[in-house]
């Protein structure tokens, strides 16, 4: 029988290639050759499904985004450099119509996406900025505050606007264009790193 954990990975897979709302149950339990009432065993709905779904995906990032920190404490601005790098990773295989059937659709799912996208911008992001702000590495005249909003926390938004920068450029010229080049603008002259 298949593990709870096996069928949540294949959902996240599926949902984050063709979308949550286009992907059904039955066709989840034929990708995985089980009967949908087996999906009933670990799931409630396709709703809670898709809400563990999401929660598994941020879960992930989170421990990847924590990785990245402890290993470049020593560079705040690098640090976001890299969570985005590794975000954008995460973001090149969604379809756009993942996250905004999430609001459509799932709003619990989205409001757990949400809050993640905040906390991650607010808390992470602006407490790496305003760090390197106090080490002399950002202009005395920025206000990061401004900058994580501008910058950072609407990035899926950008990416995925109009049509999906992901099929058209690939991740490092979309990390170049939406996050180095932004933090290069606002870091003083003496500071450099291998992004700049």
């Amino acid at each position: 029988m298949i593990t709870k954990k096996e069928l949540l990975e294949c959902a996240k897979a599926s949902f984050t290639k063709f979308g949550s709302k286009r992907i059904t149950l039955d066709e989840l339990a034929k990708t995985l050759g089980i009967s949908k009432k087996t999906i009933y065993v670990h799931f409630k709905n396709k709703e809670t499904l898709v809400n563990k779904s999401v929660a598994s995906l941020i879960n992930d990032y989170k421990l990847d985004i924590n990785e990245i920190v402890k290993n470049n404490s020593n560079d705040d601005i690098l640090t976001i450099i890299l969570i985005y790098k590794r975000g954008f990773e995460y973001l090149r295989y969604f379809k756009p119509s993942f996250i905004f059937g999430l609001k459509k659709y799932y709003p619990h799912a989205y409001t757990t996406f949400d809050n993640f996208r905040k906390e991650l911008s607010y808390s992470t992001i602006l407490n790496l900025l305003n760090s390197a702000k106090e080490k002399g590495l950002i202009l005395p005249s920025v206000n990061v505050k401004l900058i994580t909003e501008l910058y950072f926390l609407r990035v899926e938004s950008i990416a995925f606007s109009s049509n999906n920068l992901f099929t058209t450029y690939d991740s490092k010229t979309i990390l170049d264009h939406l996050i180095v080049h932004n933090l290069k603008a606002i870091t003083v002259d003496s500071y450099s790193n291998s992004y700049f």
